[in-house]
Protein backbone atom coordinates (compact mmCIF):
# COMPACT_ATOMS: atom_id res chain seq x y z
CA UNK A 1 0.00 0.00 0.00
CA UNK A 2 2.32 2.63 0.81
CA UNK A 3 4.48 1.76 -2.08
CA UNK A 4 1.40 2.64 -3.90
CA UNK A 5 0.82 5.73 -2.22
CA UNK A 6 4.67 6.55 -3.17
CA UNK A 7 4.27 5.39 -6.67
CA UNK A 8 1.07 7.86 -7.19
CA UNK A 9 2.74 10.70 -5.44
CA UNK A 10 5.91 10.19 -7.49
CA UNK A 11 3.48 10.40 -10.65
CA UNK A 12 1.36 13.49 -9.38
CA UNK A 13 4.67 15.50 -8.42
CA UNK A 14 5.84 15.32 -11.84
CA UNK A 15 2.57 15.78 -13.26
CA UNK A 16 2.24 19.17 -11.17
CA UNK A 17 5.96 20.11 -12.22
CA UNK A 18 5.29 19.66 -16.32
CA UNK A 19 1.76 21.82 -15.36
CA UNK A 20 3.86 24.48 -14.12
CA UNK A 21 7.43 24.76 -16.29
CA UNK A 22 4.41 24.66 -18.77
CA UNK A 23 2.72 27.92 -17.72
CA UNK A 24 5.94 29.53 -16.95
CA UNK A 25 6.89 29.32 -20.62
CA UNK A 26 4.06 30.21 -22.11
CA UNK A 27 4.14 33.65 -19.81
CA UNK A 28 7.67 34.16 -21.15
CA UNK A 29 7.05 33.60 -24.83
CA UNK A 30 3.86 35.75 -24.22
CA UNK A 31 6.11 38.37 -22.41
CA UNK A 32 8.79 38.28 -25.05
CA UNK A 33 6.15 38.61 -27.78
CA UNK A 34 4.32 41.71 -26.49
CA UNK A 35 7.70 42.83 -25.65
CA UNK A 36 9.34 42.53 -29.09
CA UNK A 37 12.29 40.82 -26.74
CA UNK A 38 13.82 44.08 -27.01
CA UNK A 39 15.27 43.64 -30.30
CA UNK A 40 14.36 44.74 -33.68
CA UNK A 41 11.17 43.37 -35.08
CA UNK A 42 10.28 40.42 -37.35
CA UNK A 43 9.12 40.94 -40.73
CA UNK A 44 5.93 40.10 -40.21
CA UNK A 45 6.10 42.48 -36.83
CA UNK A 46 6.59 44.94 -39.13
CA UNK A 47 4.20 44.37 -41.94
CA UNK A 48 1.60 43.95 -39.29
CA UNK A 49 1.95 47.13 -37.36
CA UNK A 50 2.57 49.18 -41.13
CA UNK A 51 -0.10 47.66 -42.22
CA UNK A 52 -2.39 48.98 -39.70
CA UNK A 53 -1.00 52.07 -39.53
CA UNK A 54 -1.88 53.01 -42.87
CA UNK A 55 -5.50 52.65 -42.73
CA UNK A 56 -5.68 55.67 -40.79
CA UNK A 57 -5.66 58.98 -41.77
CA UNK A 58 -2.07 60.35 -41.55
CA UNK A 59 -2.58 63.46 -43.53
CA UNK A 60 -1.51 62.21 -47.08
CA UNK A 61 -3.07 60.73 -49.99
CA UNK A 62 -3.87 57.23 -47.98
CA UNK A 63 -1.45 55.23 -50.67
CA UNK A 64 0.11 52.14 -49.64
CA UNK A 65 3.47 52.14 -48.15
CA UNK A 66 7.07 50.69 -47.82
CA UNK A 67 8.90 50.02 -45.16
CA UNK A 68 12.43 48.96 -44.00
CA UNK A 69 14.27 48.11 -40.90
CA UNK A 70 18.49 48.38 -40.59
CA UNK A 71 20.15 47.56 -37.64
CA UNK A 72 23.18 49.89 -35.74
CA UNK A 73 25.40 48.75 -38.23
CA UNK A 74 23.37 49.36 -41.31
CA UNK A 75 22.50 46.28 -42.30
CA UNK A 76 19.08 45.34 -43.31
CA UNK A 77 17.19 43.49 -41.56
CA UNK A 78 13.46 43.78 -43.20
CA UNK A 79 11.39 45.38 -46.19
CA UNK A 80 7.74 45.19 -46.66
CA UNK A 81 4.86 46.53 -47.48
CA UNK A 82 1.62 47.18 -47.05
CA UNK A 83 -0.08 46.35 -50.33
CA UNK A 84 -1.36 43.07 -51.30
CA UNK A 85 1.36 43.24 -53.44
CA UNK A 86 4.62 45.08 -54.79
CA UNK A 87 3.13 47.53 -57.45
CA UNK A 88 0.65 48.18 -55.12
CA UNK A 89 2.93 51.32 -53.62
CA UNK A 90 5.53 52.84 -55.28
CA UNK A 91 8.15 50.90 -56.70
CA UNK A 92 10.72 53.58 -56.28
CA UNK A 93 9.87 54.01 -52.68
CA UNK A 94 11.43 50.25 -51.52
CA UNK A 95 14.43 51.91 -51.85
CA UNK A 96 13.75 55.37 -50.70
CA UNK A 97 12.35 53.61 -47.39
CA UNK A 98 15.73 51.82 -46.91
CA UNK A 99 17.51 55.26 -47.13
CA UNK A 100 15.56 56.83 -44.60
CA UNK A 101 16.15 53.99 -42.18
CA UNK A 102 19.95 54.19 -42.81
CA UNK A 103 20.04 57.83 -42.50
CA UNK A 104 17.87 58.25 -39.21
CA UNK A 105 20.60 55.51 -37.85
CA UNK A 106 23.70 57.01 -39.03
CA UNK A 107 22.67 60.55 -37.21
CA UNK A 108 21.30 59.40 -34.01
CA UNK A 109 23.15 58.65 -31.13
CA UNK A 110 21.98 56.44 -27.91
CA UNK A 111 21.40 59.96 -26.30
CA UNK A 112 19.75 62.08 -29.25
CA UNK A 113 17.62 61.24 -32.25
CA UNK A 114 17.62 62.91 -35.45
CA UNK A 115 14.70 61.82 -37.94
CA UNK A 116 15.12 62.32 -41.17
CA UNK A 117 12.50 65.25 -41.41
CA UNK A 118 14.79 67.25 -38.80
CA UNK A 119 17.30 67.33 -41.35
CA UNK A 120 15.72 68.90 -44.45
CA UNK A 121 16.54 72.58 -43.41
CA UNK A 122 19.98 72.08 -42.07
CA UNK A 123 21.27 70.44 -45.27
CA UNK A 124 19.74 72.92 -47.90
CA UNK A 125 22.69 75.51 -49.16
CA UNK A 126 24.20 77.69 -46.19
CA UNK A 127 22.66 75.21 -43.70
CA UNK A 128 24.42 73.84 -40.85
CA UNK A 129 24.86 70.34 -42.50
CA UNK A 130 24.68 71.30 -46.47
CA UNK A 131 26.18 68.41 -48.35
CA UNK A 132 25.39 65.82 -45.44
CA UNK A 133 22.62 64.34 -48.33
CA UNK A 134 25.96 63.95 -50.48
CA UNK A 135 27.81 61.56 -48.23
CA UNK A 136 27.08 58.07 -47.88
CA UNK A 137 25.77 56.69 -51.50
CA UNK A 138 23.47 53.94 -51.73
CA UNK A 139 25.05 50.61 -52.56
CA UNK A 140 23.45 50.58 -55.91
CA UNK A 141 24.09 46.40 -55.69
CA UNK A 142 22.33 45.89 -52.54
CA UNK A 143 19.69 48.09 -53.65
CA UNK A 144 18.54 45.97 -57.07
CA UNK A 145 20.27 42.91 -56.74
CA UNK A 146 18.22 40.23 -56.69
CA UNK A 147 14.66 38.75 -58.14
CA UNK A 148 11.85 41.76 -58.13
CA UNK A 149 9.41 39.05 -57.12
CA UNK A 150 11.49 38.63 -53.96
CA UNK A 151 10.97 42.15 -52.87
CA UNK A 152 9.12 42.93 -49.82
CA UNK A 153 9.37 39.35 -48.78
CA UNK A 154 11.17 37.75 -46.02
CA UNK A 155 13.87 37.06 -48.27
CA UNK A 156 13.91 40.42 -49.85
CA UNK A 157 17.35 40.66 -51.24
CA UNK A 158 18.45 43.85 -49.37
CA UNK A 159 17.99 41.78 -46.52
CA UNK A 160 21.64 40.98 -44.58
CA UNK A 161 23.28 43.35 -46.84
CA UNK A 162 23.99 47.34 -46.20
CA UNK A 163 21.93 50.21 -48.09
CA UNK A 164 23.70 53.37 -47.31
CA UNK A 165 21.91 56.37 -48.86
CA UNK A 166 20.56 59.45 -47.11
CA UNK A 167 17.30 60.92 -47.56
CA UNK A 168 16.21 64.17 -45.96
CA UNK A 169 12.76 64.48 -45.78
CA UNK A 170 9.97 62.99 -43.71
CA UNK A 171 9.68 59.31 -42.80
CA UNK A 172 13.05 57.69 -41.32
CA UNK A 173 12.96 57.34 -37.20
CA UNK A 174 15.56 55.99 -34.99
CA UNK A 175 14.50 52.97 -32.70
CA UNK A 176 14.97 52.52 -29.02
CA UNK A 177 14.33 49.95 -26.67
CA UNK A 178 12.76 49.96 -23.13
CA UNK A 179 16.37 50.07 -21.80
CA UNK A 180 17.21 52.80 -24.02
CA UNK A 181 18.96 51.17 -26.43
CA UNK A 182 19.38 52.41 -30.09
CA UNK A 183 19.05 49.16 -31.96
CA UNK A 184 18.54 51.07 -35.43
CA UNK A 185 15.80 52.49 -37.64
CA UNK A 186 13.01 52.46 -39.33
CA UNK A 187 12.25 54.20 -42.84
CA UNK A 188 8.79 54.28 -44.61
CA UNK A 189 8.04 55.76 -47.77
CA UNK A 190 5.29 55.76 -50.50
CA UNK A 191 3.24 58.82 -49.64
CA UNK A 192 3.87 63.12 -48.98
CA UNK A 193 7.10 62.90 -47.08
CA UNK A 194 4.81 64.49 -43.84
CA UNK A 195 2.49 61.69 -43.81
CA UNK A 196 5.50 58.90 -44.35
CA UNK A 197 6.67 61.19 -40.69
CA UNK A 198 3.49 60.41 -38.97
CA UNK A 199 3.04 56.48 -40.55
CA UNK A 200 6.70 56.28 -38.96
CA UNK A 201 6.26 58.00 -35.73
CA UNK A 202 3.15 55.39 -35.22
CA UNK A 203 4.66 52.52 -36.22
CA UNK A 204 7.20 52.62 -34.40
CA UNK A 205 5.30 53.41 -31.29
CA UNK A 206 3.00 49.88 -32.55
CA UNK A 207 6.40 48.23 -32.27
CA UNK A 208 7.33 49.92 -28.63
CA UNK A 209 10.77 51.10 -29.79
CA UNK A 210 10.15 54.56 -28.94
CA UNK A 211 12.23 55.03 -26.00
CA UNK A 212 13.41 58.19 -27.52
CA UNK A 213 15.98 60.02 -25.54
CA UNK A 214 15.72 63.32 -26.40
CA UNK A 215 15.73 65.29 -29.92
CA UNK A 216 15.81 69.00 -31.84
CA UNK A 217 11.65 69.44 -31.36
CA UNK A 218 10.72 71.48 -28.74
CA UNK A 219 8.73 68.62 -27.04
CA UNK A 220 12.43 66.75 -26.43
CA UNK A 221 12.00 64.18 -29.58
CA UNK A 222 12.36 63.88 -33.01
CA UNK A 223 9.11 64.83 -34.07
CA UNK A 224 8.61 67.17 -37.06
CA UNK A 225 8.95 70.77 -37.12
CA UNK A 226 6.86 73.25 -38.66
CA UNK A 227 8.62 76.23 -38.22
CA UNK A 228 8.94 77.42 -41.69
CA UNK A 229 8.40 81.03 -42.57
CA UNK A 230 9.10 82.84 -45.81
CA UNK A 231 11.81 80.13 -46.55
CA UNK A 232 13.16 80.29 -42.92
CA UNK A 233 13.43 77.72 -40.07
CA UNK A 234 13.15 79.32 -37.07
CA UNK A 235 14.86 76.83 -35.51
CA UNK A 236 17.29 75.38 -38.08
CA UNK A 237 15.33 72.17 -37.96
CA UNK A 238 12.10 72.74 -40.28
CA UNK A 239 10.30 70.69 -42.61
CA UNK A 240 8.43 72.01 -45.24
CA UNK A 241 4.20 71.64 -44.73
CA UNK A 242 2.60 69.06 -47.26
CA UNK A 243 -1.23 69.61 -45.76
CA UNK A 244 -2.39 71.34 -42.74
CA UNK A 245 -4.22 67.81 -41.66
CA UNK A 246 -0.61 66.18 -41.84
CA UNK A 247 0.32 69.36 -39.87
CA UNK A 248 -2.27 69.20 -37.14
CA UNK A 249 -1.98 64.89 -36.89
CA UNK A 250 2.01 65.37 -36.36
CA UNK A 251 1.23 68.21 -33.78
CA UNK A 252 -0.75 65.66 -31.46
CA UNK A 253 1.86 63.25 -31.87
CA UNK A 254 3.62 63.79 -28.52
CA UNK A 255 -0.41 63.44 -26.78
CA UNK A 256 -1.90 60.34 -29.19
CA UNK A 257 1.41 58.19 -29.32
CA UNK A 258 3.79 59.51 -27.12
CA UNK A 259 7.31 58.30 -26.96
CA UNK A 260 8.27 56.00 -23.97
CA UNK A 261 10.49 56.35 -21.31
CA UNK A 262 12.86 54.02 -20.53
CA UNK A 263 12.99 52.24 -17.42
CA UNK A 264 14.64 53.84 -13.84
CA UNK A 265 14.61 57.63 -15.91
Amino acid sequence: MKYFLSEVSIVSIRKITFFVFFIVLSFQCLAASLSVAGGLPSHSELKAALSAVVKEDNGGFGFNMWATVVDRDGIVKAVTFSGNERGDQWPGSRVISAQKANTANAFSLPGFALSTANLFTAVQEGGSLFGLQFSNPVNTETAYCGSPQKYGSENDPMVGRKIGGINVFGGGIALYNNEGELLGALGVSGDSSCADHNIAWKVRHALMLDYVPKGVNSSQDDNIVYDIVDGVSQSGWGHPACSPVAIKIAAELPKTHPVRVKKGK
